[in-house]
Order: structure tokens, then C-alpha cells, then sequence
């Protein structure tokens, strides 16, 4: 599968930003998508995934109540709604997939093998 990330752009904090995966190939159902953010100077990390199937969701604590995850397969496309955004919430963001992804595994990095090629969040002050 093929991804590509759009949506980012510059925001002012308390705003909001809806970013999009959107995918190529076969079986989008199939996979579980997440998206990862890195800052400048910072490691990449989870900021939340939907699970194939069921469509279960996850969050990290920092975006808890902030960001909503969703995806609509018809459209083979993810989203990642982002409210009251902060200036910590600068980064660029990845959308990532992998195929029948293990419950365990559904945050962890290095489980998901299809990366998209980032896009910029700036958040403003």
C-alpha cells in the first residue's frame, strides 16, 4: 500500500487542523493505520491509530481529548482531526499502515511498514 499525508499547514494555538492519509493498493481494510509526529530535535512517536476491522482507536495521553482518529474505507482514507492545538503540537506528521496488525503491537513503531511522506504542522503562539 501507498500512503500520502496532507492537511498539515500553520494554525494558531487553540485551533484546529484535520489531516488526511489517503492510500493506494488493495485490502485498505486490512490494515491498521496510524499516524507519528516528530518534532524538531525529537524522536518520532505515536500519536494514535485505528485498528483494521473493528476499527478500534488509540491515543496518546498528550492528544487525548484533543485529536479524534477515523477512517472511511470506501474512500481508502484515514483521518486525524486535531483540536485546541498547542505550540508543543509542532511536528511533522506521518501516516503509517501495516497489515494486520497484532492488538499488541497497534502503537509500536517499528510493527508498521508503509510510511507516507510526512506533512508540517506549525502551531503559532
Amino acid at each position: 500500500v501507498q500512503l500520502q499525508a496532507s492537511g498539515g499547514g500553520l494554525v494558531q494555538a487553540g485551533g484546529s487542523r484535520r489531516l488526511s492519509c489517503s492510500a493506494s493498493g488493495r485490502s485498505f481494510i486490512n490494515y491498521t493505520v496510524a499516524w507519528f509526529r516528530q518534532a524538531p530535535g525529537k524522536e518520532r512517536e505515536f500519536v494514535s491509530a485505528v485498528k483494521y476491522g473493528v476499527g478500534t482507536t488509540y491515543y496518546d495521553d498528550f492528544v487525548k481529548g484533543r485529536f479524534t482518529i477515523s477512517r472511511d474505507n470506501d474512500k481508502k482514507t484515514v483521518y486525524l482531526q486535531m483540536n485546541s492545538l498547542q505550540p508543543e503540537d509542532t511536528a511533522v506528521y506521518y501516516c503509517a499502515a501495516a497489515n494486520c496488525l497484532h492488538d499488541d503491537y497497534d502503537t509500536v513503531e517499528r510493527y508498521y511498514n508503509f510510511w507516507g511522506q510526512g506533512t508540517q504542522v506549525t502551531v503559532s503562539s
